[in-house]
């Protein structure tokens, strides 16, 4: 496995899960809810998994290449952390948003299914 694809499938995962967690905490503060709710489990798996397979066709794209100071004109400096913290933020961004459609799709299927009764 290498560090390009660990980063990815890292950022994601944290990604969704601070947008699965964030809302839940507000919530909870605010006194709406006394415990977790599996729903926020399942889309945040759900999202994982398609994240994971939209990350494996998107983000081939993006790599952290070796660069800035050296490392690739041989001076063995390994790609800069800064190349893999943008890979990273990517990758978070990217669940981040993925996850916050897809409870938006749910709200608006749920909308619909009301409509009908």
């Amino acid at each position: 496995m290498t560090t390009d694809f660990t980063i990815k499938i890292i950022g994601l995962f944290l990604g969704v899960v601070a947008r699965s967690l964030i809302p839940w905490l507000r919530k909870l503060r605010n006194g709406e809810v006394k415990g977790f709710d599996k729903r926020y489990l399942y889309s945040g798996i759900a999202t994982f998994i398609l994240g994971v397979i939209i990350t494996l066709v998107i983000f081939p794209q993006f790599k952290g290449e070796a660069g800035g100071q050296g490392g690739a004109s041989g001076t063995g400096i390994v790609p800069g952390f800064e190349n893999y913290f943008r890979l990273f933020c990517l990758a978070f961004g990217f669940g981040f948003g993925w996850n916050a459609i897809v409870l938006e799709a749910g709200k608006w299927g749920n909308w619909f299914l009301e409509g009908e009764e």
